[in-house]
C-alpha cells in the first residue's frame, strides 16, 4: 500500500474539478488514489430487501442473506474470500443516522492499512450519497423495483430521512405499501435541544390523501421552524387545512422530547396513542390519554383548546409512534396483528441488542410477509430511542 496513497486522495479532495463528478467516477478515482485495486457501492431498495450496485458491475444482493446484508443490518464490517483467494471486505455507508448502503472493497490481501483506508472510502460515499440522493434521479431508480403511483411519489416527496439521531437520540421510521401510499406521512426533526417527531394518518387513499399530509407536513415545519411551541404548532396545522385543502382532516401526534431531560410532550390529534418499552416490557396505558379531534376538525367538535402532554422518559426508553393500518393487518391465520404482537417483537428486539434502525426494518417486514395480501390500509411507525450518554 503506498504511503502517498493518503496524500493523493486529500489532492482529490481539494480538487475544484471533482466536486462535480458523478459518484460512480468518484468512487473510481479515490479508489485509485488510496492504492485499493477494486471498490463497489451498493444502495439499499426502498424496502431495504435489497443492495443494489451503483453500476451495471455486479448482482444485487439479499440484505437478509449476504455478508453483504449482515455488514448493513449490523453496520459493522464483514471480510469474506474467494475461490480465487481473493478478499472483500464490506464495509457500511453510514452517514450520520442513515445507512444508505454498503461499500465491497476487493484486495488480494487485506492490512490495517487497506481496512482504514476502506473505512475512510465508506465514509466519503456516504456523505455523497446522502448529500445527493435528494437531486440524483438515478438513486431512485436504482433504488425502486416496481413504478410507483402518484400519490406515492407526490408524499415521498415531503418526507425526511427515514433515519436521524445524534448520541443522545435515534428517530427511525418505516412506512408501507411503498409504492401505493395513501395518506400516512412522518416527519423527525433535530435541533440543538430537541427531537421533534410526527405521524399523520388523513382521511382516504388518494391524492387528496397525500395533498392534505403534504400541507400537515409544510405547516407543521413552517411552525416548527419559527420556533412556536408545541400547542401553538397543532393549531398552526389546523389554521392551515381549514384554510388549504377544505373538508380534509387527518390524524396525527405531534411530539417532542428534551434531549437533555428526556422530558417527552405530545398531542393526540384523534390517533392511536404511542406505546412505551421500558425495561424490556410494554409499559401499559403510560400514554394513553383522551385523544383531541383531528387536526382540521377541532372548530367543529369543540371549543376546548389543543391538550398537550408530557412525561419523563429514562434512558433506553423507546417511543413508538404509529397508524392504525400496523395493528390492523392480520396474520396468516386471520387474526390482527395487534399492539400486544407489535410490542412483543420491539422488546425482542431490543434485548437481542438490535439497533432501533435495524428492529423497525424486520418489523415491517414481519407485518408485510405475514399478510395473506396487500395491506389494508397504510402502515407506518416511527420508533424513538432515548439514550443519553452515561455521565
Amino acid at each position: 500500500m503506498p504511503e502517498t496513497g493518503d496524500n493523493l486522495l486529500q489532492e482529490f479532495l481539494a480538487d475544484p474539478a471533482n466536486r462535480t463528478v458523478d459518484l460512480a467516477t468518484a468512487l473510481a478515482r479515490c479508489t485509485r488514489a488510496l492504492g485499493l485495486p477494486h471498490a463497489v457501492a451498493y444502495l439499499v431498495d426502498i424496502q431495504q430487501r435489497h443492495l443494489v450496485p451503483l453500476t451495471d458491475v455486479a448482482s444485487s444482493l439479499p440484505v437478509d442473506e449476504s455478508l453483504a446484508g449482515w455488514a448493513y443490518r449490523t453496520q459493522s464490517l464483514r471480510v469474506e474470500s474467494s475461490e480465487a483467494g481473493a478478499l472483500t471486505a464490506w464495509c457500511p455507508l453510514v452517514g450520520g443516522a442513515q445507512r444508505p448502503g454498503g461499500l465491497a472493497g476487493h484486495t488480494p490481501t487485506l492490512t490495517a492499512a487497506a481496512l482504514s483506508r476502506g473505512r475512510a472510502l465508506a465514509t466519503l460515499v456516504a456523505m455523497m450519497v446522502t448529500s445527493r440522493r435528494s437531486f440524483k434521479d438515478t438513486y431512485a431508480r436504482r433504488t425502486r423495483t416496481e413504478p410507483m403511483r402518484l400519490p406515492a411519489e407526490m408524499l415521498r416527496a415531503f418526507l425526511p430521512p427515514r433515519t436521524i439521531g445524534d448520541g443522545t437520540v435515534v428517530s427511525t421510521a418505516g412506512l408501507e405499501p411503498a409504492y401505493e401510499l395513501g395518506g400516512d406521512a412522518f416527519d423527525h426533526a433535530l435541533t440543538e435541544t430537541t427531537l421533534h417527531a410526527t405521524v399523520l394518518d388523513a382521511m382516504g387513499h388518494n391524492l387528496a390523501s397525500g395533498l392534505t399530509s403534504g400541507v400537515s407536513l409544510a405547516a407543521c415545519r413552517n411552525a416548527r421552524r419559527c420556533g412556536t411551541d408545541l400547542p401553538e404548532l397543532v393549531s398552526s396545522v389546523d389554521a392551515a387545512l381549514a384554510e388549504w385543502p377544505p373538508d380534509q382532516f387527518c390524524t396525527a401526534v405531534l411530539a417532542e422530547i428534551d434531549l437533555a431531560t428526556g422530558v417527552l410532550r405530545w398531542s393526540n390529534c384523534g390517533h392511536p396513542a404511542p406505546l412505551l418499552i421500558r425495561d424490556q416490557r410494554l409499559v401499559v396505558d403510560a400514554l394513553e390519554r383522551d385523544a383531541d379531534p383531528p387536526l382540521g376538525l377541532p372548530s367543529r367538535l369543540t371549543d376546548r383548546p389543543r391538550q398537550v402532554h408530557e412525561t419523563p422518559l429514562q434512558p433506553g426508553d423507546r417511543v413508538l409512534f404509529y397508524t392504525d393500518g400496523v395493528t390492523e393487518a392480520r396474520t396468516r391465520d386471520g387474526e390482527l396483528f395487534g399492539l400486544q404482537r407489535f410490542a412483543d417483537y420491539v422488546i425482542r428486539a431490543t434485548a437481542a441488542g438490535e439497533l432501533a434502525s435495524e428492529t423497525l426494518r424486520r418489523l415491517i417486514h414481519s407485518i408485510l410477509d405475514v399478510e395473506t395480501s396487500r395491506l389494508r390500509d397504510d402502515a407506518t411507525i416511527v420508533m424513538v430511542e432515548w439514550r443519553p450518554p452515561r455521565p
